[in-house]
Order: structure tokens, then C-alpha cells, then sequence
């Protein structure tokens, strides 16, 4: 029979464990115990006074932003409202059902407290941990990077300053900061602080970068870029260097503005990585984009072969190309097909290259000209002072290590980078600038090498964060185990 309707009863008190609600083999009770997060404590105690109000509890902090990530959370309000109402993250945090949770501006305000380095301290400890459950081989890296849109639009670009104002403003605000205060210091070896956009960073050439003109003023850092799809916008550059082996730790993740080239990542993050892990690795992958001269000889004269495409500028051309030519080391000349010498004329400092040039009477009086040079003072080409190292690398390309590298740098980077966009909210930056786009970088890099590390352990497969388990319906929520 039809019973009565339920009466609300819902203000009455009632005794309840949260113990007793929480299941003994849900997810964050392992990870409550598998993960330590007391030594957080010991590395901000000298960032807060030894009086005063209580403060936050640091170890909740970042149990937080570890909900954020294995739930798929997108914003630290959204976060605090998920928390309240879950009984497992009440749990893991420690807060009952009479306490209230911090206010997601206090969460803001804990991370500018902490600063990038702890966050930084906090992703090697979690490759420690990656390192000491042999998750790490160490004999390859590999390396590349996604470009992530910016939490600010384009229509916020202005001119900046040097572009609008007289003589006078510009003596009153010299390198963007006000008068009297202190400029900061680019000769630092952080790259984070190189990278930053400010007018006194050197062009790229004869390119001239649209933040050399313009600035965002919601996002100073955001710099122009194009995305895949078309689109511009303003964001930023995400570097990983992953390692090799089979659990694809992610050993060093930075981010740069936009408009930094990868290339000017690469050795900084190897030599980082070199330094901090007490590794040696055989060879290096990554794409054309880490194929500079510079990059290609610090790498082959640390020991490290450099398994990078390099670019054939004059592949595609009908007239003879740089390979039918053949240079004579002895005597420092290149020889066309008809067996003339191009010899040295000039240096180019700005490219570190030799430029060979043959003489334009021979030239204009060869039988094969249209197939070799339109030009009129003889054929050019250009050696770099790298040379020995890049012939080096060439020698690779056709090899089948060479290949399986390229194939495996596919799979072992891009992989993470759109786990990373599609689980864990990284296809667009949540926070502005340089140094909090980095901490969320960082810390979505630490979950993605902790996710690894459980799944070594009693755990095993985490599964789907609960966003994309809800995307993907009844298919994706049978295998999670949460």
C-alpha cells in the first residue's frame, strides 16, 4: 500500500562519527596514510610568527589542492563547497560536521604565503618518494612542451609605457618600475625570473614579440600566443622533462611566458634535473623546436646524446642543397659539385656561424648556375661553429633508436600533458601570473607523479577524478574505486 508522505525532521540534533561513515578501504583513508604530510610543517615554520592568531593548518592546504586534483575540482570555491558537503573529505581534512571549513580567500592567501619554493620543495619530495619505490630510471629524459591559455583575455593588451608617454614619464617610471624604487635584478641564474616579461628583455632576432610593444593589464605575464585550433590568446608555455622508464615521473615541470622558446628551457631543466636526482642519463628526446646549436653541443659535451630532429631548411628547394656540397677540414673550405671552393669571408656573431662564399666570376661562369644560385656575387653558405656536434646528431636520424625515440616522445609527454588539460584543469590557467601559474603547475605535476606512486603500492589504479567519471557516465564510474 502507499505509505504516508516522509515528514522533514531534518533540524533535529543528531551523534554521528565520521569515523563510522567512512569506509575502511576508501581511497583517502589509504592516501591519508600512505602520504606524509607532517614534513610540510617543518619547511613553513619559519614563514609565520611565534605569536599571534592561530593559523591554517599548512598540512590542510595542501590536503586541499590534493581533493582539487584527484577530484577534478576547477576552482578553490567550488573546492571549499565540494569539501563541506562530502563526509570523506571532511574526514581527510580532519574538520567535523560543526566546523567550518576555511574560506577559499584564505586558501589564496596561504599559498602567497608559502611562496613558490615550497611548492617546488614539495613536488621533489613527491619524486623522493617516485625515486624510492624505483619508479625513476634515469637513463633518458625526454622533453616538450604544451602551450595553456591565461586567465586573461586579449582585449586587455595596452601599449606600454615607452610606446605613449614623453621623456619625462619615462624618466619617472625607468624599466616599469616607479622612481625610487628598486628595478629587479635580471642577472639572476632562476630562470623563472629571466623569463618574466619586461621591456628589457633582448629580442628574439628580427622578430619583434608582441610583449615587447603591449601589456596585459589583468595578467603581466600573459604574453600573445596561437593555439592549434587558431586562436590567440594570452598564456603561457608548460615544460615537463619526463623520465624514460615505464612510470613516466615527470622530474621537472616550469613554466614560462608564452613567447619563450623551448629552446631556452632545456639545459637549465637538465642540469637542474642532473644536480637534484644524482642522475646521469645517456640521451636526451625532444623535438625540433630543442634543436639549437647551443642546446645540441651542451648536451653532447656533458656526454648526453641529443636524440632531437634537426630542421633541413633547404630540403624542399629545386637548386643544390647544403648536403651536395662537401667541406674540406684541413682546409676549411666547402666544394660545390663542380669541385670550386666556397671559402670563409665572414663570422656571424649574432648566429655563431662561418659564412663560405665562392667567387663571383667562377660562379656566373658555371654551366650548372640556375641549378646551384640566382645570385650575382657568387653561392653562400653557412657553417655553425657547432657543426661537429650537429653532424653528430644527423648521423642518428636514420637509425632505428632515432626512430623509436621520436615515437616514444609522443607517448611519454603528450600523454601527460592531456591527462593533465582533461582531468586536472589545466587546459587554462586558474591564477595570474608567473609565479602562480607555476604553483599550479607544480602542483598538478605532483599529483600526476603521486597518482604513479599509488599505484605501486596497495592501492593501485586510482582511476578517474570524479568530474570525468561523471562526464563519462556509468562506464567511467565502474572503475573507479572511490
Amino acid at each position: 500500500m502507499l505509505g504516508p508522505s516522509k515528514r522533514r525532521t531534518l533540524d533535529r540534533p543528531v551523534t554521528v562519527s565520521l569515523e563510522q561513515l567512512v569506509p575502511d578501504d576508501h581511497f583517502y583513508r589509504y592516501l591519508d596514510a600512505a602520504l606524509d604530510l607532517a614534513v610540510v610543517r617543518d619547511w613553513v615554520v619559519e614563514r609565520y610568527a611565534d605569536h599571534g592568531r592561530p593559523s591554517i593548518d599548512p598540512m590542510v592546504f595542501f590536503k586541499f589542492h590534493l581533493i582539487m586534483f584527484f577530484e577534478g575540482i576547477r576552482s578553490e570555491r567550488q573546492l571549499v563547497e565540494t569539501a563541506s558537503l562530502n563526509v570523506a573529505h571532511r574526514w581527510y581534512l580532519g574538520y567535523h560536521f560543526d566546523e567550518p571549513l576555511p574560506d577559499r580567500s584564505s586558501l589564496s592567501k596561504i599559498r602567497q604565503r608559502l611562496g613558490l619554493a615550497i611548492f617546488r620543495r614539495f613536488f621533489e619530495y613527491v619524486v623522493d618518494l617516485c625515486d624510492e619505490a624505483g619508479l625513476i630510471c634515469g637513463r633518458e629524459l625526454v622533453a616538450d612542451a604544451t602551450r595553456v591559455p591565461g586567465n586573461a583575455s586579449m582585449d586587455s593588451l595596452v601599449p606600454r609605457l615607452s610606446e605613449v608617454v614623453d621623456d619625462h614619464l619615462e624618466h619617472l617610471f625607468v624599466d616599469g618600475t616607479t622612481a625610487g624604487e628598486p628595478s629587479p635584478d635580471h642577472d639572476r641564474w632562476d630562470l623563472l625570473e629571466t623569463c618574466r616579461l619586461d621591456p628589457q628583455r633582448p629580442p628574439s632576432g628580427p622578430y619583434h614579440r608582441i610583449s615587447d610593444r603591449k601589456v596585459s593589464r589583468t595578467d603581466p605575464d600573459a604574453c600573445a600566443m596561437s593555439l592549434r585550433d587558431g586562436r590567440s590568446v594570452l598564456g603561457y608555455q608548460d615544460h615537463y622533462l619526463v623520465d624514460g622508464g615505464t612510470a613516466r615521473i615527470i622530474l621537472h615541470a616550469f613554466v614560462t611566458p608564452g613567447d619563450v622558446a623551448e629552446t631556452n628551457v632545456l639545459i637549465d631543466q637538465v642540469r637542474r634535473t642532473i644536480f637534484r636526482r644524482k642522475r646521469q642519463p645517456k640521451r636526451v628526446i625532444a623535438d625540433a623546436k630543442y634543436a639549437s646549436a647551443s642546446n645540441i653541443q651542451a648536451l653532447e659535451t656533458a656526454g648526453i646524446q641529443a636524440y632531437v630532429p634537426l630542421p633541413e631548411w633547404d630540403k624542399s628547394s629545386t637548386r643544390f642543397n647544403h648536403t651536395d656540397f662537401t667541406y674540406d677540414a684541413e682546409q676549411n673550405v666547402y666544394r660545390c659539385p663542380q669541385d670550386e671552393e666556397l671559402v670563409p669571408r665572414w663570422f656571424d656573431a649574432k648566429l655563431d656561424q662561418w659564412v663560405y662564399r665562392g667567387r663571383a666570376a667562377m660562379c656566373n661562369a658555371c654551366s650548372v648556375k640556375v641549378q646551384c644560385t640566382t645570385s650575382s656575387q657568387g653561392r653562400l653558405l653557412r657553417r655553425s661553429i657547432h657543426a661537429e656536434y650537429l653532424e653528430r646528431v644527423q648521423r642518428r636520424h636514420d637509425t632505428p633508436r632515432f626512430k623509436k625515440a621520436m615515437r616514444k616522445r609522443r607517448i611519454w609527454v603528450e600523454g601527460l600533458f592531456a591527462e593533465a588539460k582533461q582531468w586536472h584543469g589545466l587546459h587554462r590557467f586558474r591564477v595570474r601570473g608567473l609565479t602562480a601559474v607555476n604553483v599550479q603547475a607544480l602542483l598538478v605535476a605532483s599529483g600526476q607523479n603521486l597518482k604513479r606512486w599509488l599505484r605501486t603500492t596497495d592501492w593501485g589504479r586510482r582511476g578517474f577524478p570524479g568530474r570525468a567519471v561523471d562526464a563519462l557516465g556509468p562506464l567511467g564510474s565502474s572503475k573507479r574505486r572511490s
